[in-house]
């Protein structure tokens, strides 16, 4: 078993690992870290309010197994006290702790604060892997023993897995994509008040399109002479925030190079990731994509835990009858289990099992 530590362990996403984390066959969790508000005291007590009130936001219950942990001060944390590190903080905090974790070990994480250095890959189950040899090109640039492999934007991972089979057997020229974003991807802190939710539809996410525009090209690209080149596709975005507790879904609209009827589009995406590598690890799901027949879905309250939260659903597949060998269609991924946390862990274990020697 490798010992591992959570870091923002009581956020949204940080609740998330501890419950994928719990009784998993590779991953024990021993160190829990926070900011200085939550360390010094158990994880119990980090997460009860004045009134007694738990927050906790997962929908599992929380596990008891975690519940009288020390939650230590993240930027206190020894890196060398555990063998792999799961970050789940903000990006300004990300900033200046995964370095000196990565340092010294490995370093899986949901923030945005390394996606777009050159020397490292943001990597997606099913999708990119191959990319994790630029991991060792980070090491050699940085002078780290460990590394930092983020996670995509929670919005980007349902949408680059449901292009990946598009991609590999039609070639694509333009995406469109207009996202309606669960009200969890803001987090609790401040995260979105609840007033400005209801009855209501936010037609803006601060810094949210621009990486929906450049994370797909990244993770979609090929690796050569130790650089990521991007996909040779254009993608334009609109980000939304809509009334949902969890499931971000995505409308898209693209060009493909070579014709593509709905029915073989359809065809692709269902057979995605079958004879992946991926696919024999704890995480994996039973498919990487569902491919609905129903023109009611999906939907988040349906569809966002298919798979455990690790399946990303797609309906509505169609013509699109205004972009040259358009395509039409709507994905719904769960953005706190494959958007974040449980979507790292699944790296985590491709990681151990095909690089061990970096861990």
């Amino acid at each position: 078993m490798l010992r591992v530590a959570v870091v923002g362990a009581t956020g949204v996403v940080g609740q998330q690992f501890l419950v994928g984390l719990e009784n998993h066959p590779w991953f024990s969790v021993t160190k829990l870290a926070a900011s200085s508000r939550s360390a010094g005291k158990s994880y119990r007590e980090s997460i009860t309010d004045k009134g007694g009130a738990l927050r906790w936001w997962a929908s599992a219950e929380p596990p008891a197994a975690y519940m009288d942990l020390f939650v230590e001060d993240a930027s206190l944390l020894d890196p060398s006290s555990v063998d792999l590190i799961f970050s789940a903080v903000e990006a300004d905090a990300a900033k200046e702790l995964e370095p000196v974790y990565a340092a010294k070990v490995p370093v899986i994480s949901t923030a945005s604060a390394f996606r777009y250095e050159s020397d490292t890959p943001i990597l997606v189950g099913g999708v990119n892997m191959d990319h994790a040899v630029m991991l060792a090109v980070q090491q050699r640039r940085r002078g780290w023993k460990g590394f930092v492999a983020p996670k995509p934007n929670c919005t980007t991972a349902g949408l680059v897995i449901s292009l990946k089979p598009l991609l590999d057997h039609f070639g694509v020229k333009t995406v469109l994509m207009t996202s309606m974003q669960a009200i969890s991807g803001a987090g609790r802190t401040p995260g979105v008040p609840g007033l400005d939710m209801i009855d209501n539809l936010i037609p803006y996410i601060p810094g949210e399109e621009a990486k929906a525009e450049a994370e797909p090209r990244k993770i979609l690209g090929a690796v050569a002479d130790g650089e990521i080149l991007p996909a040779g596709f254009a993608v334009s975005a609109t980000c939304t925030r809509v009334p949902v507790i969890d499931g971000h879904t995505v409308i898209v609209s693209l060009s493909t190079e070579k014709p593509c009827t709905p029915d073989e589009a359809a065809a692709v995406m269902m057979q995605h990731g079958k004879d992946c590598p991926e696919t024999k690890l704890p995480s994996a799901p039973a498919e990487f994509i569902h491919v609905t027949q129903d023109p009611f879905r999906p939907q988040p309250r349906l569809d966002r835990d298919r798979g455990d939260g690790m399946t990303t659903t797609v309906g509505r597949l169609r013509v699109d009858p205004v972009l040259p060998n358009g395509l039409k269609y709507i994905c719904l991924s769960h953005n706190t289990k494959l958007g974040a946390a449980k979507g790292a862990m699944f790296t985590a274990e491709y990681l151990v099992k095909e690089y061990l020697r970096w861990v």
